[in-house]
């Protein structure tokens, strides 16, 4: 980009910064009702083992007064539920979500769950989080950075709002590293889950848009680096399938 050029990527086409989130926000405010089905589509049904890996290696104290948890993107709830599960009592976590139409899921979801008062919904933007700095004690973010516009801006974010000693940690769809199943993956990824979205939700555009902008999202590497550039440190990830997704960790330190 040069210029007086303010285009960015929508998937594979290319639109004005400033219309991108919008259209990112109709394509969540479509498949809200139908995120985990979504997941379950893109994944094959793996992103419920990987979230449960995600957890596993954010390993959230057992026993620990007054630890707090943001989820950003999260609006459904999938990884605040499994955290507060994997926590005590003690454990708050905080969802924030640009998509009110998540956020009611979300709400809804936690309500059945009965997991109501350790949690907290606010309508956001990871771009400009509406929290104080150092508040939080870990930061996750799973399959929605790749939506954010700036995902630089979104990642001095996610360091601004963390205690020292805080952890971030991302999951999300990445570059495939495995001979073959690349190939597989991406038959697969353009060739049935648009097709799959259409006759579950009558949607094929949002899913083609969220398969594409896998495609779009930097590689593993490349991402690794955007973080530490952020400001955090011990930079790791882990790959998860062969690299369909990956995990990423790193520390306010």
């Amino acid at each position: 980009m040069s210029g007086n050029d303010t285009s960015t990527s929508f998937g594979f086409k290319s639109v004005d910064e400033d219309q991108r989130q919008g259209l990112v926000n109709e394509v969540f405010s479509s498949v809200a009702e139908k995120y985990d089905l979504m997941n379950d589509l893109m994944s094959g049904g793996l992103h419920r083992l990987w979230k449960e890996a995600f957890i596993n290696w954010l390993a959230p104290p057992r026993s620990s007064e007054n630890y707090l948890h943001l989820d950003v993107a999260g609006g459904t709830g999938d990884i605040a539920f499994r955290l507060l599960k994997a926590s005590d009592g003690d454990t708050r976590s905080v969802i924030c979500d640009i998509s009110g139409e998540m956020l009611r899921v979300g709400e809804k979801r936690a309500a059945q769950k009965g997991l109501s008062d350790r949690l907290s919904f606010v309508q956001g933007n990871a771009e400009s989080l509406p929290f104080p700095d150092n508040s939080f004690d870990a930061y996750t973010i799973a399959f929605g950075i790749r939506n954010v516009t700036h995902i630089d801006v979104a990642l001095h974010e996610a360091h601004r709002v963390l205690k020292r000693g805080g952890r971030f940690m991302c999951l999300e769809f990445s570059k495939v590293e495995m001979p073959v199943l690349d190939k597989v993956y991406d038959l697969f990824s353009f060739n049935v889950i648009p097709t799959l979205g259409k006759l579950t939700s009558g949607d094929r555009d949002s899913y083609q848009y969220l398969v594409e902008s896998i495609r779009k999202f930097p590689p593993q590497d490349a991402f690794a680096t955007m973080i530490g550039e952020a400001g955090f440190d011990q930079v790791k990830y882990r790959n998860l399938s062969g690299g369909i997704a990956a995990m990423h960790s790193g520390w306010k330190l």
